[in-house]
């Protein structure tokens, strides 16, 4: 267990992001969605919520981080910017517009290759921070967009930027963004990664689009994105409204589930070559160099509605959904639900760190780990 007290931390947190920050009335309902009914383990005889930390009832946990050269977790909120000592557990900073940051909602942080953070926030830009110093980027910098989620680096330096309205490319040691448009099945960008041969992937509200250097493709529901509605779940309206009005996860309600099995929220380019796509209704879809095939509920994923993917240093897998956290190591899963330490059961950013995995969600964080203490466990 970490060394502090996790209602002190808490209290810290939510003290330093709730001051001077507006309420976000357009978040998902409050209320959780009931744990998923189907028939699957909950937490393994080894893994298990070892701490779980408040930063605020009505504050969301959008994005999380490594900073290895750091020793720090960033944490990206609805109300600001945390960080977090890997080593202790304990808080380091919290970073607000105070601090440098255009605005509090970040969705997306980055560290890049040579050291600097990024913040992707909802309608205020890019900031970069390095060397203490931070720098935004709008529009009028040449981004695509105000709203800015995901980023993703190539081996050279390249980053690109997700954003509502395409995807940036800045090359490194450049100042200018170049931008892409119609090259993407939907200019609406949510996920972005690049996989062992340099391909970036780009997760959409419209599919899932790759770039090879040379060429583009892309993909959706009917080349198999995203498993078939079996539970007959109403169409999702948080796509093609063509409107900034309303927030990309307002379409959750309590108990309610939508489908659209195009929406792309995460992206995850795995080591074996693989691609995994976490969909809006439609579960985990995972490309193979071929085609795609989907895991669902059915096969033991907590929730068919996927916000974040990751992948810890053993290959095991990490779902974040709207029904708990997956763990999934190419046979068995696992599901860790509010019941089981979790702070709420919509999980919207997963980050795997040595042996633990930081979950977040509405009100806090939760550190996954292996428990020392259990016989057999960790000698």
């Amino acid at each position: 267990m970490s060394l502090h007290s996790p209602a002190r931390f808490g209290a810290v947190i939510a003290g330093a992001l709730l001051f001077g920050c507006s309420s976000h009335s357009d978040d998902p309902a409050s209320a959780t969605a009931p744990v998923a009914t189907q028939e699957s383990p909950s937490t393994d005889s080894q893994h298990r919520v070892l701490d779980a930390f408040n930063v605020g009832r009505d504050i969301y946990v959008r994005s999380l981080a490594v900073d290895a050269k750091r020793g720090s977790l960033w944490v990206g909120t609805s109300g600001g910017v945390l960080e977090v000592d890997l080593a202790t557990s304990n808080l380091k900073n919290t970073f607000t517009r105070e601090a440098g940051l255009a605005n509090e909602y970040v969705f997306a942080i980055h560290v890049d290759k040579q050291g600097a953070t990024w913040f992707g926030t909802n309608g205020g830009g890019v900031t970069r921070f390095v060397d203490n110093q931070w720098r935004t980027y709008f529009p009028m910098h040449g981004l695509a967009d105000y709203w800015v989620y995901s980023f993703g680096e190539q081996a050279d330096g390249n980053l690109w930027i997700g954003t509502w309205a395409g995807v940036n490319r800045l090359a490194r040691g450049s100042a200018s963004f170049e931008t892409y448009v119609k090259e993407l099945i939907n200019e609406w960008v949510y996920g972005i990664d690049v996989d062992r041969s340099g391909n970036v992937w780009f997760g959409t509200e419209g599919g899932v689009s790759m770039f090879d250097g040379k060429a583009w493709q892309s993909w959706t529901h009917a080349d198999g994105l995203g498993a078939p509605n079996q539970r007959n779940l109403p169409a999702s309206v948080n796509t093609g409204l063509g409107t900034r009005s309303r927030h990309d996860l307002n379409v959750l309600r309590e108990g309610e589930e939508t489908y659209n099995p195009s929406y792309v929220f995460a992206l995850h380019a795995a080591a074996d070559g693989t691609v995994w796509a976490g969909t809006w209704g439609g579960g985990v879809s995972v490309f193979d160099g071929k085609g795609w095939r989907n895991l669902t509920t059915k096969d033991g994923l907590a929730g068919d509605i996927v916000y974040a993917v990751a992948q810890d240093d053993k290959g095991v897998f990490w779902f974040g959904t709207n029904q708990g956290l997956s763990r999934y190591d190419g046979r068995t899963w696992f599901t860790y639900a509010k019941r089981d330490g979790l702070l709420d059961n919509h999980v919207y950013a997963v980050a795997a760190v040595g042996a633990d995995v930081w979950v977040g969600t509405r009100s806090g964080v939760a550190r996954v780990g292996v428990d020392a203490e259990t016989p057999g466990v960790g000698k």
